[in-house]
């Protein structure tokens, strides 16, 4: 989902209480991220709008690119032991923070963005997020990419929906170049996968691959 607007440097997902539902994506840079950023702000994930917004610190994959890992790692291990000090989720009663206090900073990490808000996603069963599209597991779900920006979701429906056990069509709109579609069952989707390997619309390929879990 996120490798089409740059290369994808690192991906960090938690599960512990205070972390759960985040996960923090590297970019090389920071336009690279802003594009992600502006596509992808509220996409429904698993039901759930998505919040995209810069990090606050540096990532660990561009502290070694810049050289300056071992500070930043100490500074890192200084805000857990912080943290630790800090009262869980909800368990605390709300405080009364004046204007301007409390609000998430806009930009932060260069190329870094941090992703929240995706409560109780079903966890992927392996490390997915770092496999290439084209060896994920088998999904009920495609996703498409490579789409002409004039592409209707009428057209798609037209393409996909000959193939036995089609659900439905799901497109992005400010992001017309990937959608996904959804059939009934895993083997349903890999034999539209595999009958429109290849298709064209007008000149140009698509890329159908199983989304990720």
């Amino acid at each position: 989902m996120f490798s089409q607007f740059g290369e994808v440097l690192d991906v960090v997902a938690y599960s512990n209480i205070r972390m759960r539902g985040q996960a923090f994506i590297a970019f090389p840079d920071e336009e690279s991220a802003g594009k992600a950023i502006k596509e992808l702000q509220h996409f429904a994930l698993y039901g759930k709008p998505m919040v995209v917004q810069y990090a606050r610190n540096k990532s660990d994959v561009h502290a070694k690119r810049d050289g300056d890992f071992d500070d930043h790692h100490a500074e890192r291990l200084k805000r857990k032991e912080a943290r630790k000090l800090m009262p869980l989720p909800g368990s605390h009663k709300p405080t009364y923070k004046g204007p301007g206090q409390g609000k998430p900073k806009t930009s932060g990490s260069i190329g870094e963005i941090l992703i929240t808000a995706i409560v109780n996603a079903p966890r992927p069963s392996g490390p997915t997020q770092h496999i290439p599209d084209e060896y994920l597991p088998p999904n009920s779900i495609l996703f498409l990419q490579n789409l002409p920006e004039t592409i209707t979701q009428q057209q798609i429906q037209d393409l996909f929906q000959p193939y036995a056990g089609f659900k439905e069509v799901r497109m992005i709109p400010t992001k017309k170049s990937i959608a996904f579609v959804e059939y009934e069952t895993e083997l349903q989707s890999a034999a539209a996968k595999n009958g429109l390997a290849g298709y064209t619309f007008g000149d140009q390929p698509i890329r159908i691959t199983f989304a990720r879990k």
